[in-house]
This record gives structure tokens, sequence and C-alpha cells, in this order.
């Protein structure tokens, strides 16, 4: 009975399986598969595309709410970017230097930054990026390229102004700012073309101010910016922003051992480019006043005053310098001229309108603050004592 029971129920087994064999047909186990998914079926007519201005990585200002993923300080720098970046130029120069060695010139290739001043073209950048060039091409924002021509030059504050011949729609001016209330410690934003790369920015603070920095002419620029925002070579000419997106300053210069960023850079301030450009865009230079003194020497007192211009305002009003002395000596049966250099009489130069000055700098820093026309009051020292003497000073040739 046992045997039997045990025989159906071994028949009765091998027949659920065998059903399930004959109802999948094919015998192999099979995963659950997922609903297949609908193939997309495009529309009979689609609507015509607008078309998108073709501009060449430049950024444009989104809605604010598209931002809401950022922190209000990534909101402020993309802010500052997304405004200001299509002011900002790709300039190339061409040029040729002299190779000893081959006795002939060498094409040489420079590049650098620059910002847009106004819908006619001016375009702003350092005296260094263009100084000698032959050729000087200006790329902007959108991709295109125009030929620069020099408008004028400033090589004492090392300030340039090109023209290019662009439609005014493709330019985007950068708005001006105010660097009288920077202060160290304020967020500063640097837009340039560092070694080809368009549009870069880079964010740091303002580590400095009032630093003096000498200039291709040999003389010292003054009220300079330091920023410890990243610069390298490229970066010359390119604007210096604030917070607001307002331009403050023009980077000009960086101080390394290897001329690579070190983290102290320099930029001239909106205060000297707002003096110098209006003037280089009228006149193709800037008019400085002339005081008509040729030649001093530097003392721990004051300036010695060597030579005066012959006529010069200087000389005009009465100020004294080396007086060149002729004698005759009889040598034998010759009579022998001797000249020698009076240095006795010379005027030493302490005070320009009450400001004591002790080298060149301090002198002519007082007197570019000037006009011609206007007066200036220097105070010199004399045998008969101290004397305050008028100076109408003349133009600058």
């Amino acid at each position: 009975m046992n045997k039997y029971m045990l025989m159906c129920t071994l028949s009765a087994a091998l027949g659920a399986m065998l059903a399930v064999v004959i109802t999948r047909g094919d015998g192999q186990p099979r995963a659950m598969a997922q609903p297949p998914v609908p193939r997309f079926q495009p529309p009979a007519q689609l609507p015509p595309a607008t078309p998108t201005p073709r501009v060449a990585n430049a950024q444009v200002a989104r809605p604010l709410e598209v931002l809401d993923e950022f922190t209000a300080e990534e909101r402020t720098n993309i802010a500052v970017y997304e405004n200001t970046n299509r002011g900002v130029v790709n300039i190339t120069t061409r040029s040729a230097r002299a190779d000893a060695l081959l006795m002939m010139e060498v094409p040489t290739e420079g590049a650098g930054s620059g910002s847009i001043l106004d819908k006619r073209g001016h375009v702003l950048t350092n005296y260094h990026v263009i100084a000698g060039a032959r050729e000087i091409n200006v790329t902007l924002s959108d991709g295109n390229t125009y030929e620069g021509g020099l408008v004028g030059q400033d090589p004492v504050n090392d300030i340039a102004v090109l023209r290019i011949d662009a439609p005014p729609e493709t330019l985007f001016p950068v708005a001006m700012g105010d660097s009288l209330r920077m202060r160290v410690g304020q967020k500063v934003y640097a837009i340039g073309n560092p070694f080809g790369l368009e549009r870069t920015m880079t964010v740091g603070i303002v580590s400095s101010l009032n630093r003096s920095l000498p200039s291709r002419s040999g003389r010292t620029m003054k009220s300079i910016i330091q920023i410890d925002a990243a610069l390298n070579r490229g970066n010359s000419g390119g604007p210096l922003m604030d917070s607001r997106g307002k331009l403050i300053g023009m980077n000009t210069a960086i101080a390394s051992n290897t001329g690579e960023n070190t983290g102290v850079g320099f930029a001239i301030p909106i205060t000297t480019i707002k003096r110098v450009v209006p003037q280089l865009i009228e006149n193709g230079k800037v008019i400085r006043p002339d005081i008509g003194i040729a030649r001093v020497y530097e003392t721990e007192h004051g300036l010695v005053i060597a030579t005066l211009s012959p006529g010069g305002p200087a000389e005009q009003a009465g100020l004294q310098g080396f007086r060149i002395v002729r004698r005759q000596r009889r040598r034998g049966p010759f009579i022998v001229e001797e000249t020698q250099v009076d240095r006795s009489s010379a005027d030493l130069l302490v005070a320009v309108d009450g400001k004591t000055i002790k080298t060149v700098d301090d002198l002519m820093t007082i007197i570019e603050n000037k006009h011609p026309g206007e007066t200036a009051v220097l105070s010199v020292v004399r045998e008969s004592g101290r004397e305050n003497i008028r100076v109408t000073l003349g133009e600058e040739e």
C-alpha cells in the first residue's frame, strides 16, 4: 500500500512538471522582463528653430531663478563674469626684433588683453602690450577679429588706447567704477586671456594700495593697486572689476622670478585711467605741464637744480642752476681757455606748494597733477636763505 501511494505521488509530480514544460514551450527558465519602452515618434511637422547668435565662449546673464542652486558668493561671481566678459578682448601683436647673430630682423608675436571703452570701438590696454608692434589684432567675444589702430599711448603710465572698426551692436563697453573708495581686503575680479585662454576670470582681494611701480619710460607709476588674484602672461591690459562688475583698474604686472603667477599682481587704478584716456582719445598723447627744469641731482636735503631749459618757465621765474665759468690762462706763449662749473649758485629745491620733496618722482607727481598755465610755488634754499618762487607752468613738447 505504501509503495502504491509513493508511485502515485511521483506520477502526479512528474505530470505537473511536464505540464509546465509544455506551457512554456522551450523548457528554459526566463526572467521577468520590463515592459518595452515605446520608441519616440517625431511629430508630423516640427516648429521652426529659433536661430542662436554665434558667440565664442561668451557668457551672458541668466535669470536669477536659474542660479538658485549656488551660494550668494557664487552668484556674485557668476553675475560679475556674465555681465562683463563680453567687454573683454584678446589682443595679439606682430613685430620684429633685430638678431645680431643672423644680421636680420626676426618676427615676434605677443598677446595681451583689453577692455572695450565705448560703442565707437575704443579699446583700453597696456602700452607694453602694443609697444613696437607692426600689426595689432583685436578679437571680440563673438570670435571676430579686427585690425587695431593706435589712437594714443602714454608710456609713463603704461596706458594705450586702440580703435577697431566693428559694428556697434557687437561692442559691449565695460562700466566705469571708482578706485578712491577701494579698501584692502575688498574682493576683486581679474578677467583676461592668460596663455591665450580667452576671457578667463580669477578672483582675489586687494592686498595693498598706493604701491609704486617702475614703468618702461624710467619713471615711477604711483597709486598702484596690489592684488592676489592670479595673473599670468596674457593678462596684461585686462580689466580689474569690483563685486558690482565695475572697472576699478587695469592689470599690468606681476612680481615673479619665473614670469608666472606668484600671488602678487599689480593694477593701474581707474583714477589714473580716467585722467589719461580722454587726452589720448582727443590728442593722441598726454599733454603734461612743463616746469622748465632739465636736470637735477638728488641729495638728502632736496634736489639741486643743475640745468634749466633755456627760456623755460623756471628760468623766466628766476631760478638758478649751475653756472658755466670760462677763464683764460697763459701757458708759455699760448693762451688757454678753461671751462669750469660753478655749483655754488645753484638753488636747492626742497618743496613744491608746501609739500616736501626729496626725489624727482616727488617733484613730477606734484607737477603732473597740474595743467599748463597753472602756477606752482617752488621753495628753494640759497645763500641768502629760503625763498618761495612762483612759476607759471608751460606745455611739455
